[in-house]
Order: structure tokens, then sequence, then C-alpha cells
């Protein structure tokens, strides 16, 4: 019996004398009583620990105390709730910088408009942060909470995008568009906006085959594929250090020696994760506009939807099957493959297999991070895949640079 399959049995039979015991914290006949939290005993940890009880039960121990990122998602998920941006561990990025730091470094109320003529930077910076290209800056322009109606409708779009890419590496061509066309068209050769909508949106929020059931999410996230089951630095403590290889050989690369110099921006992510996949050209378009002001690293991390987990058969039409790596030459393996369909100019650094990085970084399944000069963390982006924001992080990096540089003194 190879390796793989004598990991796969255990965890299997984890699973299976689990759900023999329980049905995700319910009993499953009248003289089975889930296990009862004594108000002395600690609540449970993150982890297998939480099936042996009700939701219930989780938040009664957990009353007047912080509920932990990873047992708020395993309640959204015992109690079939939706996987949205902000339900369970999925929030808003953490931010050194806002429009109030903004607004107050600029001596200007948070209800008023930042004119260009105004704003104590370089032009370049000014154009990025005003995100509707109106000549002001103002409050909408950073506002990148899920309550943004911009915001909204650009994940929608993602999300309809990655329907329409058949390569599944973030970019259309042509030949691309005019396929999806003709599919969709016929012989008529003509496209009507019902047509297009039952195309892209599909009636249940999932592409067909990918709606996971909630046995596949619950392992899912005692695996750490949905994401990790530890939470990460918190803004302003310092980025965790490592040391990690990049994929195609060279020297070691250790994360402290490069703080101190520019900002460091960590992109974390995996192939699997189709979001990731297609949001990753946003991202080295940052590189390619801010390379000169900060040092881009890439981490690749577990696999969120691996063909022994919770399958994504929006995965499979694009080609993309992957087993979840049991060893690091397996890992390495996956992660040439998604560096030929992504094609990344930064460094890839293969995190190892017992995912210390990823689990440092909370990087499971995608994230983002800008370390300031020294060593801090300035922005922490939300989990992957509704966090996964790179001109978020864009303009959390240009206001970390204008805060570490000289104020610039305006001619009279």
């Amino acid at each position: 019996m190879t390796v793989r399959r004598i990991v796969t049995h255990a965890v299997s039979a984890c699973f299976v004398i689990l759900n023999s015991v329980i049905a995700f914290g319910q009993p499953t006949s009248p003289d089975t009583k889930p296990t009862v939290i004594e108000k002395t005993d600690p609540p449970p940890a993150p982890g297998p620990d939480l099936l042996k009880y009700t939701p219930e039960q989780i938040e009664a121990a957990y009353e007047g105390k912080r509920i932990p990122e990873a047992v708020a998602m395993y309640l959204v998920i015992a109690r079939d709730g939706q996987l949205g941006g902000t339900n369970g561990w999925f929030g808003p990025a953490a931010n050194r910088f806002s429009w109030q730091w903004l607004a107050a470094r600029h001596g200007i109320m948070p209800d008023q408009l930042l004119a260009a003529d105004s704003f104590q930077g370089p032009e370049v910076i000014f154009k990025l942060l005003d995100r509707d290209h109106d000549g002001n800056i103002s409050a909408m322009d950073l506002d990148w909470s899920d309550e943004n109606p911009w915001v909204r409708q650009s994940y929608m779009v993602n999300r309809m995008f990655r329907r329409i890419d058949p390569s599944g590496d973030g970019k259309l061509t042509v030949e691309e568009w005019q396929a999806f066309f003709e599919k969709l068209a016929g012989e008529e050769m003509t496209v009507g906006p019902e047509q297009l909508r039952d195309a892209l949106i599909p009636p249940s929020g999932f592409s067909p085959g990918d709606a996971p059931a909630k046995e596949t999410l619950i392992k899912g996230l005692m695996a750490s594929e949905l994401g990790s089951l530890q939470e990460g630095p918190d803004l302003d403590e310092p980025a965790p250090d490592f040391e990690l290889s990049p994929l195609g050989g060279g020297d070691s690369i250790r994360l402290s020696d490069r703080v101190g110099k520019k900002p460091v921006v960590l992109v974390l992510g995996n192939f699997t994760c189709g979001p990731f996949r297609s949001m990753y050209p946003a991202v080295e378009a940052v590189k390619a506009r801010q390379q000169d002001n900060a040092d881009f690293l890439m981490i690749y991390v577990r696999e969120a939807h691996p063909t022994d987990g919770w399958v994504m058969k929006s995965n499979e039409k694009v080609g993309v099957a992957v087993a979840q790596p049991i060893t690091l030459l397996e890992r390495k393996s996956v992660a040439e493959q998604c560096s030929a369909k992504l094609n990344p100019t930064m460094p890839l650094l293969v995190d190892d297999i017992s995912d210390t990085v990823g689990n440092a970084y909370s990087g499971m399944p995608a994230r983002l991070y800008v370390i300031d000069t020294k060593g801090k963390v300035a922005y922490k982006s939300g989990r992957g895949p509704f966090g996964f924001k790179p001109e978020e992080m864009e303009q959390a990096l240009l206001m970390l640079m204008l805060d570490e540089a000289p104020p610039i003194e305006k001619a009279e």
C-alpha cells in the first residue's frame, strides 16, 4: 500500500468513526447524547474537538469570550450557512491605513474631498488612490468592504470571468472571447441579456459540480484546505520569519534578510484555488507598478480543492486536477504546474509539507500581506478567496510609502 493510500485511509477512518458517533454536533439516536461542556472546562479549541458538541453548546462555552475564527467558521458550516465575504472567518482586511488616516494627514475632515493640488505626495500615488478617477480622493475610493457597491460588482465580475476563461490562467484572448460568444449564440449569432445571465450566473451560486456537501466542508476545515485553523499575525505585530527555497533552485530566501530596505509584499496562494488564479494577474500588475518600491515574494501553500478533497468541476474543465501533496517533492511538482499557468515574475517559494509558513500567516487558500521596513505587519488582507484584493493591498502599500517618506514641501 502506498504512503498516499495509508494517509487517505487513516483520514477517512477518522471521520467514519467521528460520524458514527456524531452528525456534525447532532445526536444520531435518542440514546446518543452529545458531550456536555462543563462551565469549568475550557471551550473547545479549533480542530476535531468541535465535532463533539452542538453549535449551541459551543456558543455557550464561549459566552463572554472571543470566538476564534476557525470556531466561527465551523459554526457557519454546521448550521448550513452560506460561505460569504462576511460569514464565519471571512471579513475585512486589517490595515494600518484608512481614509481617516489620510484625511487627518492632510488636515481635512473625513466628509471632505482630497483634491490633487492638496495631496502631499507624488502624482502617481494620487492617481492610484483615486479609484473612481474623478480627480478627488474620498472615503469611497479607499472602501474595500463587501458593503461597497463597486467591490460587490467587482467580485461578481470576477466570478463571471472565471466561467468564460477556458484556460483558467486569469486572462482572456480574442480567440477565447470569440469561442464563448459562438457557443452561446449558436446559429442565431446573437446573444440576449437573459442568455448571458444564465450562462454566467448559476442559480445556486456555484457552477455545476462545484457545490460542496457539509461533510466535505467539515473535512476541508479540519484539513486546513478551506483555510488555516491559525489566525496569523495581527496588525503591527512582527511578521513571522521564515526561510524557504525558490522553485527551480537557487539560494534560499529568508524574510528577515529582505526586511529593512523597502516594504515586502507576501502573496500566498495555490494552484487549485480558482479565485486565486483568476486574480493573480492583478497581483502581477501591482508588482509591475511597484517593483521599485517593494520586494514581492510568493509563498505556495496547501491546495484548496484537491481531487481528494472539495473537488471543483470548474477546475477539471480547465485542466486543474491534483491530489493533495503529501511530500515536499509532490508540492513542488504542483507548484511547477501553477507557475507554468500563471507565469509569476516574483520568486515562488514553496512552503514545507507541514505548512509552517501557511499556518504562521494563516495563508490558506490565499492571502496578501504588506510588511513595513521595521518588519511589522502594515496590511493583512482578509482570508481568501473573498478577502484577496490586490488593489486594496496596493493602496495600503502606497500609503505606507507616504507614511515612511519625508514630507513634501509644496511650492508656493
